[in-house]
């Protein structure tokens, strides 16, 4: 039975009771500006919306900053899964929403600098984020978050830091199972800029990574480099930017059930047969100009336009990935071989203005996307008999023109209706269209197109109850478009594009309460949200997976964090999320593989599979002037479901970190942060993610041994 939210909301109400007992503390996160989900900067305390901030500090605390796993594990509702396989993208959902995703990131819109990093067909991924750079990342769950488009279950922000004065960085990190990292970056304010938020600025940064892993054939480079170049005026603000990633990396592949229980540190024998691997790269550039208009009084004509603000950009990505598929499969005439090689353009723009009538506060906006995507598959072996050679790659097997393009226009405004009493809507209104043009037709012609149109509603309201307490409700409906991925291949092995596969549309609610009083800061949610049309795995054979709605499912959930400055130099938080993602209908889902047709029942009531029940995080920090900082950080998480038919699940798990940092000046404006992390204190052994539904049963990838982190960050500022 699912939890009710009655008792839920009365164990809110309970922790809101205690909080107002607490002393009287100043500094409260009431100062951190949110811009994700809303017409204008606000404080994240005033949004009437579920909204974490990871700040700096909080992100150069958490790890190496290589990846989103190390610090947003801060955020209720929020699951980043470091999967150790940097041939894998991290896993991410919010709110049960991407869960499905077995690689790279779905069901969610990525952001860096305003640069999505989801592509228009709803796919993404996050390898290139500059966490060393970032300024903060803004993570908005919920309703709200229906106004970003298509897959917009959840919106991950990254937004980078404008200098206003010189700062310079060398940064060594040193850690286990052969990890290194080098960075270096220089930001400046330019000219008269010096000391002002005015004038030009400029910011470059690289870093370089290799590290060997715990795992045999893991071993992963990263090499990362970004240039800013911006200009601050009276009413405008220029940005433009370029980034540059590169990744090799080797896979080591999932465990299966037996071969987890008998040693985690393992890796898959096909991982070395095929020398399993992958290459990605990618360049992009973007500009954005933003223009404020007078006072915009709200008088009407030109007063009434506050800002503007056009943004643009365009990249480049391109992969290749080995996988470890028999060669006996690829024998089949409609198999596109073991190798996966393409090359992606992407490119966007996006315009919006913001108005003052009267006391209403309106944005409206229009976006485009575009990506086209050149793919190709080959055999991964050259040669036959006994000059055969695996893990190379062969004869062309796939030769296809994918494109996907979206056209949105959007509204969102927010005015007071009664005293303490705020409403917010917004419509985002768009059309994707995607398609494809095969040119191998030796094997069937799998071309095709399809496009959906989608209208994604929300409403919001805020109540100011109390000094610090504001209570705030929603309701949205989103939609999420099969990728082109999974609208490849038809259940019943016709050529052309899975015509009749359904975007899956949801009905999403939230109740909530932000407080913040003294030295504490209490957010709680309450969420439900319901699915129809949800999108599963229908066959998988030769080679080919093609998919399926698979009916309706429920997510209701609770979401809260606790933040309590104790005193000057003692805090702790707690982050806590629970999640009941189940399937509302049966339906029938593939045994294993070959599948032809799916053929195992699924029946109503199971858990979504790679969702969890329920998480937590918790911290105690301890800060000297004389001696730094100290932590002790506690996460622990139930089981995870691996598969739809729920015979496998990766067990749950509690793990200890802990953690030193301090800065020590070196004289002439130059200083060295240290920072000392032990992850896993423990030495727990468990399945930090699942590759979902693996129809292998290699679902298991295992979380790292006990491990330890020793970075230096010498820095001169000026």
């Amino acid at each position: 039975m699912r939890p009710p939210f009655l008792s839920t909301g009365l164990a809110l109400a309970a922790v809101w009771a205690l909080a107002g007992t607490a002393p009287a503390q100043a500094q409260t996160s009431a100062q951190q500006v949110v811009i994700t989900g809303s017409v204008s900067e606000r404080a994240a305390a005033e949004a009437p919306y579920a909204i974490t901030v990871i700040d700096s500090e909080a992100l150069r605390s958490a790890g190496p900053m290589l990846n989103l796993s190390e610090a947003l594990v801060r955020v209720p509702g929020l699951v980043v899964n470091n999967r150790n396989n940097y041939a894998q993208d991290q896993q991410i959902s919010s709110r049960g929403f991407g869960a499905r995703a077995s690689f790279g990131v779905r069901g969610l819109r990525l952001y860096s600098d305003g640069i999505p990093a989801t592509m228009p067909d709803g796919s993404g991924q996050v390898a290139h984020f500059d966490l060393a750079g970032a300024e903060r990342v803004e993570v908005l769950r919920g309703p709200f978050s229906v106004l970003y488009g298509n897959s917009s279950g959840g919106v991950i922000a990254v937004f980078s830091a404008v200098p206003t004065r010189f700062t310079a960085e060398a940064a060594l990190d040193l850690g286990s199972f052969g990890l290194r990292q080098v960075r270096a970056g220089v930001s400046t304010p330019l000219g008269e800029g010096a000391g002002t938020n005015r004038g030009w600025f400029v910011s470059a940064s690289a870093a370089a990574m290799q590290i060997e892993g715990f795992r045999p054939h893991s071993e992963a480079e990263r090499t990362l480099a970004n240039v800013r170049l911006g200009w601050r005026g009276a009413a405008d603000r220029v940005n433009l930017q370029f980034s540059a990633f590169d990744q090799p990396a080797d896979d080591p592949l999932g465990l299966s059930r037996a071969q987890f229980n008998e040693n985690p540190d393992q890796t898959a024998p096909q991982a070395t047969l095929f020398n399993t691997r992958k290459t990605a790269r990618q360049h992009q550039l973007g500009a954005s100009w933003n223009h404020r208009f007078g006072d915009g009084d709200g008088g009407g004509g030109a007063g009434a336009l506050r800002d503007s603000q056009l943004a643009a950009y365009a990249g480049r990505r391109s992969v290749a990935q080995w996988l470890a598929i028999p060669v006996g499969t690829q024998g089949n005439p409609r198999h596109g071989g073991g190798v996966i090689d393409f090359d992606r353009s992407y490119h966007g723009v996006e315009g919006r203005l913001r108005w003052t009538l009267g006391t209403l506060n309106l944005t409206t906006g229009v976006a485009l996307e575009y990506q086209s995507d050149d793919r190709k598959g080959y055999e991964n072996f050259t040669g036959t008999g006994a000059a055969r050679v695996l893990g190379e790659t062969g004869r062309l097997r796939r030769d296809e023109a994918n494109a996907a393009a979206t056209r949105d226009v959007f509204v969102q405004g927010e005015m007071p209706v009664a005293e303490r009493l705020t409403a917010s809507a917004g419509v985002r209104v768009g059309r994707i269209q995607q398609d494809v043009n095969d040119r191998f037709l030796s094997n069937g012609d799998d071309s095709g197109a399809l496009s959906y149109n989608y209208n994604n509603p929300v409403v919001g309201l805020r109540f100011d109850a109390a000094p610090g307490l504001r209570l705030h409700a929603s309701a949205a409906r989103g939609f999420e478009s099969p990728t082109l991925g999974e609208l490849a291949y038809r259940p019943d092995g016709v050529g052309g594009f899975n015509q009749r596969l359904r975007p899956q549309v949801s009905q999403q609610m939230e109740v909530g309460a932000k407080w913040r009083a003294g030295g504490w800061e209490v957010d709680g949610v309450l969420f439900r949200a319901d699915v129809k049309d949800e999108i599963g795995v229908a066959t998988n054979a030769g080679g080919r997976s093609s998919f399926q709605n698979v009916g309706r499912t429920r997510r209701d959930g609770m979401e809260l964090s606790v933040a309590w400055r104790i005193s000057p130099a003692w805090r702790t938080q707690l982050v806590l999320n629970t999640l009941d993602a189940r399937y509302v209908d049966g339906f029938l889902a593939c045994a294993g593989i070959p599948c032809n047709a799916p053929s195992v029942p699924v029946p109503a009531g199971n858990q979504v599979a790679g969702t969890q029940r329920g998480s937590a995080w918790a911290e105690v920090a301890w800060r000297s002037a004389d001696l730094g900082e100290a932590a002790v950080e506690w996460r622990t998480a139930r089981r995870t479901a691996a598969n739809d038919t729920n015979t496998e699940f990766a067990s749950g798990y509690g793990s200890l970190n802990l953690r030193w940092s301090r800065s020590f000046a070196l004289g002439a404006g130059w200083a060295v942060e240290t920072l000392v992390r032990l992850e896993n204190l423990n030495d727990q052994r468990y399945a930090g993610s699942v590759i979902v539904n693996d129809a292998n049963g290699r679902f298991f990838e295992p979380n790292a041994p006990r491990s330890l982190l020793l970075a230096l960050r010498f820095s001169a500022t000026r």
